[in-house]
């Protein structure tokens, strides 16, 4: 049986006076000002959320990762690099550097082959034989692109990050004649009836198959990495149906699952979309716009100011304009760039 990676055991070499290592509960302050120097050079604005970083590195979300940080003589990291055992043949790559650091192209390098190293032994440990890396870099970050592209990585696709405001009369929107939302259901506890998220899943699982990139997610999968983030939570989760014409009653048609997302200066927060998924054989019947009229009237009730999301700009579907029609425009966009690897060998 293989064993399990350990990080620690493979520390690339760094130009001097650089090294490598695992972070800790200690740089979470540290990676919080990396991430937001990040998104700053990408996007001119920042909205980290420290409590998401601090799973990452040492919560929930840290147990499916493999990660890096760069030090100089201080201890402080300036470089950071993550890689998320997403699915089975799946593994997302996040790479963060501190572009004036004088040796950041050797330290991206060096970063890159290790996360491919990290890939490899997450995928021989789950026994597949292929496996792809998956990289987001913000859109027109060309110093990144040149690093992913000399560790063999392709553009494949664009993602527009979108933002709608909320106002106070959005609270009144409603689901469309015909279908049908409620809030997935819940115990006494608050903890969700397992058959309502086990709908989810398959909801979600079956609308994104002719999607690009899809891969199948085991419903463990899905419950647990959706739980790993800071905004979770079971109230904001949505299943839609629809009258079948057959007479055959209600049937499940779509879901939606949001998050909450805080504002770093104390404002009124918002919602989050993480997905949302309409059946095939509902397309047309209004789901996904009654879907997204629950969502937003949900955030408006609760005095939030915006709904975001993202999508995939070259989709066929061209959802991109329905959500420009309901009031979404785009704040900034990001790529994906992929590695694949066969391991059959």
């Amino acid at each position: 049986m293989p064993e399990t990676y350990d990080a620690a055991q493979d520390l690339p070499e760094l130009p001097r006076p650089w090294r490598a290592r695992v972070p800790g509960y200690a740089d979470i302050d540290a990676l919080v000002a990396l991430r937001r120097l990040d998104e700053l050079q990408g996007t001119g604005e920042a909205h980290v959320d420290p409590a998401g970083i601090e799973s990452e590195v040492a919560g929930q979300a840290s147990w499916t990762r493999r990660q890096l940080v760069a030090v100089g003589p201080d201890d402080v990291p300036r470089a950071w690099i993550t890689v998320h055992d997403r699915a089975a043949g799946r593994a997302l790559v996040w790479g963060y550097f501190d572009r004036d650091v004088p040796e950041v192209d050797a330290i991206a390098t060096a970063f890159y082959a290790w996360a491919e190293s990290a890939a490899i032994a997450m995928a021989r440990f789950r026994a597949v034989e292929t496996t792809r890396l998956d990289e987001s870099p913000f859109a027109g970050d060309l110093r990144q692109a040149r690093w992913l592209e000399q560790a063999g990585y392709a553009k494949r696709r664009t993602w527009l990050h979108m933002d709608r405001p909320v106002t106070a009369g959005d609270a009144e929107l409603a689901p469309r004649a015909g279908v049908v939302v409620r809030p997935v259901e819940r115990h006494e506890n608050g903890l969700p009836v397992a058959a309502d998220l086990q709908v989810v899943h398959r909801m979600l699982e079956t609308s994104f198959q002719d999607h690009f990139n899809s891969y199948r997610e085991s419903f463990p999968e899905f419950v647990q990495r959706l739980r790993e983030d800071p905004g979770h939570s079971w109230d904001h989760w949505w299943l839609a149906y629809v009258d079948e014409e057959n007479g055959a009653g209600l049937v499940a048609a779509g879901a939606v699952v949001c998050s909450v997302s805080t504002d770093p200066d104390g404002g009124p927060g918002g919602t989050y979309i993480e997905y949302i998924g309409v059946n095939r054989a509902a397309r047309g019947r209004g789901v996904a716009k009654s879907l997204l009229a629950t969502v937003i009237a949900d955030a408006a009730q609760r005095g939030r100011n915006r709904v975001g999301l993202e999508v995939d700009a070259d989709s066929p579907t061209s959802a991109d304009q329905l959500y420009r029609s309901l009031g979404w425009e785009t704040e900034y966009v990001t790529e994906s760039w992929f590695k694949d690897i066969d391991l059959s060998d």
